[in-house]
């Protein structure tokens, strides 16, 4: 018996984020997920090493490799549309995790158990790492946009920007005091150049 899960998720790079916005660059869904995981193993190791608390980097990396993968059978449906209202937003929660449960059974059944947890995230604290993570990934691609002069990220720079504030992780505040600001730099000022 053939099991599909891993080839279909080698076709997350098909599947273009942003469809509503002109971008300068495009960022696919395995781009996106590979950022979003650097971001909650940092996130994480920021928490348990410099906050006091204790998030698992390796856990949470895992879980935001994994986030989005049910848009290999949805597709990316954009933010102003998925929030738009409550009946919304819940109808679509509920089609990502018939997404997931399916992608599940296209695992051996023997390694469904491990995988469940990645798909279906069930710890609040990994779950909430992983969406400041994913957030952030949002808000850095805003500014890679308006620093190539792409005005048409400037609303949503706001809106994400202001929405990580609005999160109470104190791993969070440190990652946006302390790293988030060199992402507006240039290669020679990340270098340490002029």
């Amino acid at each position: 018996m053939a099991f599909p899960f891993f080839a279909l998720l080698s076709r997350m790079r098909y599947i273009q984020r942003w469809g509503l916005m002109r971008n300068t660059f495009q960022e696919n869904i395995q781009e996106h997920s590979h950022m979003v995981a650097v971001l909650a193993h940092g996130l994480a190791m920021i928490d348990r090493e410099l906050c006091g608390g204790n998030a698992n980097p390796d856990r949470c990396a895992a879980a935001a490799l994994f986030h989005d993968a049910p848009e290999i059978l949805t597709g990316d449906l954009p933010t102003p549309i998925k929030y738009a209202n409550d009946d919304i937003h819940t109808a679509y929660r509920q089609v990502e995790e018939v997404s997931a449960r399916k992608l599940l059974s296209m695992l051996p059944p023997e390694i469904q158990a491990g995988y469940e947890p990645l798909l279906l995230e069930t710890d609040d604290a990994v779950r909430q790492i992983v969406k400041a993570a994913d957030k952030l990934s949002a808000y850095i691609k805003c500014v890679e946009e308006l620093k190539a002069g792409n005005q048409e990220f400037a609303t949503a720079a706001a809106q994400t920007r202001d929405a990580l504030e609005q999160m109470d992780l104190p791993c969070l505040r440190y990652f946006m005091e302390h790293c988030l600001p060199s992402f507006a730099e240039t290669l020679d000022q990340l270098q340490g150049g002029t």
